[in-house]
């Protein structure tokens, strides 16, 4: 591969304040470049369930995408995510107590010096660079789509009754369709991968005020957790930082 990648990474999935039990899973497979972050719903411990199903199958499909083509990547994690989905919507199928049960999934790879990201439902991607934070994904939730028909402000969005209502979730249906972003890593840039536990506790301009004053990844999972949480802590909150240290650029197309 003509780019060699270094960076630092960090993760942590916390209750938050008012819930009781913990419906969020994440994986940190720095090794295989591999970052996942899932929000279960449910109840029942349900949510737990299909979370902890959509990390594990996807992470195992996604071990092995370094090197491929964006393409072939592209097509691996859209997949996995398409099977987690069987998966899970058959234990919906068989077991009383987890029907209803599904996932967000936000599924980050880095290959090389390129990012793919698959997304369903509103757990987010960002990435700060050059001192500007993008929301890299887009939800799927009831607000996006009123938001993007003109319906609702931003503003009016982040406050709506519905605003945690998602439209796309991993194992409610027989078939879902993911959302692939593809892009270039860049020296110096910090992603960011959220349950709505975060979200929705802080305004992305809070969000870029923590990012720019930390420069570690595992403190500053621990200071977004924190403030979440300090803001009332509604939901669990799950949070994946990674720091692009360095791109390496190979003129023979041979790592050392």
């Amino acid at each position: 591969m003509p780019h060699t990648v270094h960076f630092t990474s960090a993760g942590r999935t916390d209750v938050g304040v008012v819930r009781s039990g913990n419906e969020d899973s994440f994986l940190l497979e720095p090794q295989h470049g591999v970052f996942i972050v899932a929000d279960g719903m449910g109840g029942h411990a349900a949510g737990e369930v299909a979370s902890d199903m959509a990390v594990r199958i996807v992470g195992g499909a996604l071990a092995g995408v370094v090197g491929k083509e964006d393409s072939t990547a592209a097509e691996v994690i859209r997949q996995a995510i398409m099977d987690a989905n069987g998966q899970i919507f058959q234990r919906t199928l068989v077991e009383q107590d987890k029907r209803g049960m599904g996932t967000t999934t936000t599924a980050m790879v880095i290959n090389g010096a390129r990012y793919l990201i698959g997304q369903v439902g509103d757990s987010r991607a960002y990435v700060l660079r050059a001192g500007t934070l993008m929301q890299i994904t887009k939800d799927h939730s009831y607000v996006q789509e009123q938001v993007d028909a003109g319906y609702l402000t931003p503003e009016q969005a982040r406050t709506h009754p519905y605003s945690n209502v998602i439209t796309r979730c991993v194992g409610a249906n027989s078939e879902v369709a993911p959302d692939i972003y593809v892009g270039a890593v860049r020296e110096g840039d910090m992603f960011l991968l959220a349950s709505d536990g975060l979200t929705g506790m802080l305004e992305d301009d809070e969000v870029l005020a923590l990012m720019e004053s930390a420069d570690q990844p595992g403190p500053l999972v621990d200071q977004l957790i924190s403030e979440a949480n300090r803001r009332g802590g509604l939901d669990n909150v799950t949070v994946i930082v990674i720091r692009i240290d360095t791109v390496e650029h190979h003129e023979n197309g041979n790592s050392p």
